[in-house]
């Protein structure tokens, strides 16, 4: 089995920081009161920079480094936290590694890039939200379930986190009543970080390149199941007479 891992990294990357940045700006505000509205002060919708500010990064990997990249580029300082890399690892990617704890009580904005498992389920809970600096913003382009949604209704409704960009939820879509759809702080969308033309063209090429890859003999670059390696070998060299490399 393989798959076509970093293949969307640079789309949904590039969606992260679109929340980020309309969070921050307050742009989607702005967009809905002039919909609506007249006579609002411009000062009344005053958003800040994200130039220098700390952006702290749960799970660095194709995605996440993308992420630290970009916000390099808008000078930002970057930490992350990703237990299945060394710290040195962390670092030649482009961040300062950090335990969760300290990520969240230091980072200006927090944004998941992690992958669902039995150790992330429910791990941005309502303690973990309280660890977050008051203000600052929450960001998830990972997947629903990592983030108690109820604590992050909580948690935004105190003013304690100061926004959230949303890609990612527990049920999807979310129902028309979901309390965080309720919220002018809530950026929300519907999975759709990873959804460009150009991320599903680089997704079915990859997939492509390694079904032919291995029809060849070749051993595909992304195997996730190796341990199956030697079993399929023998199968191919009994199909076809000719044993593939590696």
């Amino acid at each position: 089995m393989v798959n076509q891992a970093g293949g969307n990294a640079n789309s949904v990357a590039e969606h992260a920081f679109g929340l980020m940045l309309a969070l921050s700006r307050r742009i989607i505000e702005c967009d809905r009161r002039l919909r609506r509205e007249q006579g609002f002060a411009r000062e009344d919708l005053m958003g800040h920079e994200i130039g220098g500010k700390v952006l702290g990064i749960v799970g660095i990997g194709h995605v996440g480094t993308r992420v630290a990249t970009l916000a390099h580029a808008f000078g930002m300082s970057v930490l992350a936290t990703d237990p299945y890399l060394t710290e040195e690892e962390i670092g030649r990617r482009g961040a300062t590694s950090v335990a969760l704890e300290d990520l969240l009580a230091r980072s200006d904005i927090v944004s998941l890039h992690c992958p669902r498992a039995q150790d992330t389920v429910g791990m941005i809970d309502a303690r973990a939200l309280q660890r977050m600096k008051r203000g600052a913003l929450f960001i998830t382009t990972a997947r629903g379930g990592i983030h108690d949604e109820t604590a992050l209704f909580d948690a935004l409704r105190s003013g304690h986190v100061g926004g959230a960009g949303l890609d990612v939820w527990e049920r999807e879509p979310p129902p028309l009543e979901h309390p965080l759809l309720q919220l002018d702080s809530v950026i929300a969308s519907f999975h759709t970080a990873g959804v460009t033309h150009e991320a599903r063209r680089n997704m079915a090429a990859i997939a492509a390149e390694q079904i032919v890859g291995t029809l060849k003999g070749g051993r595909p670059p992304r195997l996730i199941n190796p341990e199956v390696w030697p079993e399929y070998c023998a199968r191919f060299e009994r199909i076809l007479g000719v044993k593939p490399e590696g």
